[in-house]
């Protein structure tokens, strides 16, 4: 009987030994990762500032790291999104920003003024805006006009800068980006009603309501290809206490081109 005990104890440590060596030789699968808070990717680079806040969701171990499209539910508005979404699907699920469709007017584009400022980091020409405009410190940005202090604390502003977001295949789909990036320079809770939408020389241009609270802003941008490593971005926004500038936001959009 003692052999017969010290034969089974014998098996069993062969056995324990045999799963240990399993473990160490099959290690977890590629499709498990660490459990932990997982949250939605900014739809563009840290240098574009915050994205919308979405909400946190702890990841299951048998959530596969490499999601294909085909495999992950269409974003809603307002919705969080799993890591691996496009910038552009990003785009369509913030509920601030709606959907661009044909219904959008072109607007009669007025001849470029005389007066111009030169940004050779983006390749681009904008109109020098007349007084009240004035030049200003242009960090981070490339080149600044603005609007003297307004009462209500929001004043209007034209900058130059390369492309801050992701540059898309579509000049219509990178305008759109650069448009909700510069949500970040509007004052929080801001939505965009979208007032005009059209091609421009080497690019595309966006004019725009943004509304927060009581109050608006009327806003544009203009992206186009200047012949540098990004694309150059033209933006103006002013808010609703100056309204008599409005006007000069249809002279950006139609002044600024390529340099040379």
């Amino acid at each position: 009987m003692r052999v017969v005990y010290r034969g089974l104890a014998a098996i069993g440590v062969a056995a324990a030994a045999a799963v240990a060596l399993v473990v160490v030789v099959f290690p977890a699968g590629p499709d498990e990762v660490a459990a932990g808070p997982v949250t939605a990717p900014p739809a563009a680079p840290s240098s574009s500032g915050p994205a919308p806040s979405t909400a946190s969701v702890s990841a299951s171990p048998s959530v596969s790291p490499t999601l294909t499209a085909e495999a992950m539910p269409s974003p809603s508005p307002g919705s969080s999104l799993a890591p691996g979404y496009t910038a552009m699907e990003a785009l369509y699920a913030d509920p601030r920003v709606p959907k661009l469709t044909g219904r959008i007017k072109r607007i009669r584009l007025a001849a470029p003024t005389r007066k111009v400022v030169k940004d050779r980091r983006t390749g681009l020409v904008v109109p020098n805006l007349s007084k009240p405009w004035k030049s200003y410190g242009a960090a981070p940005f490339t080149t600044k006009q603005v609007l003297p202090k307004a009462r209500t604390g929001v004043r209007g502003m034209f900058v130059t800068c390369p492309l801050p977001t992701m540059r898309q295949k579509s000049p219509r789909d990178t305008a759109l980006l650069a448009a909700r990036w510069t949500l970040n320079h509007h004052p929080e809770d801001s939505r965009i009603t979208w007032l005009a939408s059209q091609p421009v020389k080497h690019g595309w241009m966006l004019v725009y309501r943004v509304k927060y609270g009581k109050h608006q802003s009327r806003a544009a941008v203009v992206v186009m290809d200047g012949g540098m490593s990004k694309p150059g971005l033209a933006f103006v926004t002013v808010p609703d206490s100056q309204r008599k500038q409005w006007r000069d936001i249809g002279r950006v959009v139609a002044g600024v081109r390529v340099l040379g």
